[in-house]
């Protein structure tokens, strides 16, 4: 093995390497997609997580929709990531073609007639800072819990989505996708966003937050990226050089971030009652566990100033926003009257 690829296999990234790629050797890689499409208010996210157990490889596959509120998550042995570029297949062992394909150009998912999802991407507007990643100075360090790359901020989604017992058409609608990958489990308690459907089109945010551990290194970081309508990318979060600000709730979500003469402010709510309760996985237990509660939909204002001046104020009513933790799912489950090992929950109705 060679000590590039050594390295890499803890999770880290040297200065201009590419986090698009697998990494081999770490418990979990995540695969993430968001379709917006503003003129009709839909939504759907489609997710795969590649795991490595004592027992071989196997995927936590998902599949959700708004504002019909419906949700679909499966378990399901093998996987394979792409040590090339972004691809991930899931569901791989037992059938002929796999439960969930996507890479950098298409998206395929399959679980089951009423949960299928079969989309092009097209214009897109991928991550354009070639020295470092999402996770920024962090993607260096091995052996992170989570390391974080926003690969595609934005570009243009076509195809259809069967869920549950409708069938949707996008026809350029908007799309963004992530990764995530780490060692086992999650941290203890994160917090997460996006957001299109701005009045700008081109225009969109993320941002991802927890703590950071690696040995004795433990450390609260928010990454915070806007894609301004201009096309300009800006990355917030260094913990010293360009700090994020966070207050989160199950409800409420307030960053505030400087660095580099800009300054963003981001506020966002959403109704605990419309968030779905997803699973996230425990690779070396192989199976999935409830851990995230997941708002498909909710309200996001974003200002960006330079050195003072306004540059950009948006607000949309299609962000996702997420307060993920173990210990905070459960409870929300208990509280909805649920088992709490399920491993998935629609939001409430009424």
């Amino acid at each position: 093995m060679s000590i590039l690829r050594r390295y890499r296999s803890t999770g880290a990234d040297p200065f201009f390497g590419d986090p698009r790629r697998a990494h081999r050797g770490v418990a979990m890689e995540g695969y993430f997609w968001r379709i917006t499409d503003p003129a009709t208010g839909r939504v759907v996210i489609a997710l795969c997580g590649a795991n490595e157990g004592p027992e071989g490889t196997w995927s936590t596959i998902g599949l959700a929709s708004w504002p019909n509120g419906f949700v679909r998550t499966e378990a399901l042995d093998g996987s394979w990531t792409d040590p090339d570029g972004l691809g991930v297949r899931g569901g791989t062992e037992g059938r002929s073609t796999p439960a969930f394909r996507g890479d950098d150009r298409e998206l395929h998912v399959d679980l089951g007639a009423d949960a299928k999802l079969d989309v092009t991407f097209h214009d897109l507007a991928p991550w354009p800072h070639r020295a470092v990643g999402g996770s920024s100075i962090f993607q260096t360090i091995p052996a992170l819990n989570q390391y974080w790359h926003p690969w595609l901020p934005g570009g243009r989604a076509s195809g259809t989505a069967t869920v549950g017992g409708e069938t949707w058409e996008f026809d350029g609608a908007q799309v963004y996708s992530e990764k995530n990958w780490g060692r086992e489990g999650f941290p203890e308690a994160w917090w997460w966003g996006q957001a299109q459907g701005f009045a700008e089109p081109g225009a969109s945010l993320a941002f991802a937050g927890g703590l950071v551990t690696s040995g004795p290194l433990r450390v609260e970081v928010t990454a915070l990226v806007v894609m301004l309508p201009d096309g300009r990318v800006i990355r917030l979060g260094d913990p010293v050089v360009s700090p994020v600000s966070t207050t989160t709730s199950d409800e409420e979500w307030r960053l505030s971030g400087r660095g580099f003469g800009w300054r963003i402010e981001v506020e966002a709510s959403a109704p605990l009652d419309q968030a779905f309760v997803l699973p996230v996985p425990l690779p070396s237990e192989h199976r999935n566990t409830p851990g995230d509660l997941e708002h498909l939909v909710g309200d996001l204002k974003v200002t960006v100033s330079r050195f003072g001046r306004h540059v950009w104020t948006g607000t949309t009513s299609l962000a996702a926003l997420e307060h993920g933790g173990l210990e905070r799912a459960r409870a929300e489950l208990r509280r909805r009257g649920l088992d709490d090992t399920l491993t998935h929950a629609p939001p409430f109705r009424g």
